[in-house]
C-alpha cells in the first residue's frame, strides 16, 4: 500500500469529493424527495451530492501526475483565506441583519479580494452584478422569503 505522500492529490482530492457527495446525497435522501415541480427538503442536497460526486469523478479520470511531496512549500496564503472565510461570514452577518443584497454585495466583494489581480474597483463591479443578478432570480423569480433589503 503506497503511503499518503505516494498518492497523487489529485486521486486524493477526488476522493473526497466523491465520499462527501456520496455522504450529501444519503443524507439528503432521509428526507422527502417530492418531485421536479414541488421538491421536497431533500431534492437539492441530493442533486448537489451527486453533482460533488461527479466532479470528484472527473477530477480522478483526468488527474495529472504529480505527488504530494514533489512541489515545494509555499507560503499559506493568508490573504485568500481570510478573504474566503470572512465573504462568508460577512453572508451570514449582513443576511439576518440587513438581507440579500447587502450580504451578497459584502460577501462577493470581500471573497473577490482574495484574489490579488482584482482591483476594489473590478470586484466591487462583480458585487454589483451578482445582486442584480441575486435579486432577479432570488427575490423575483423565486420568491426567496429573505427580504432585499431589511433593518435588523
Amino acid at each position: 500500500m503506497k503511503s499518503l505522500r505516494q498518492l497523487k492529490k489529485d486521486h486524493v482530492s477526488a476522493v473526497i469529493l466523491i465520499l462527501l457527495g456520496l455522504g450529501i446525497v444519503a443524507e439528503g435522501l432521509t428526507y422527502r424527495m417530492g418531485e421536479l415541480t414541488r421538491m421536497g427538503a431533500g431534492f437539492m442536497p441530493v442533486v448537489y451530492g451527486t453533482l460533488l460526486a461527479l466532479v470528484g469523478v472527473a477530477i480522478g479520470v483526468t488527474a495529472e501526475k504529480g505527488d504530494f511531496g514533489d512541489a515545494k512549500s509555499h507560503a499559506t496564503e493568508w490573504r485568500g483565506w481570510l478573504c474566503i472565510l470572512g465573504g462568508v461570514l460577512s453572508f451570514v452577518l449582513l443576511g439576518v441583519y440587513g438581507g440579500l443584497a447587502p450580504a451578497t454585495f459584502a460577501a462577493v466583494f470581500i471573497s473577490a479580494m482574495a484574489d490579488k489581480g482584482n482591483s476594489v474597483r473590478d470586484a466591487a463591479l462583480l458585487a454589483l452584478g451578482l445582486v442584480i443578478a441575486g435579486a432577479l432570480i432570488f427575490s423575483y423569480g423565486l420568491n426567496l422569503q429573505l427580504p432585499l433589503f431589511t433593518w435588523g
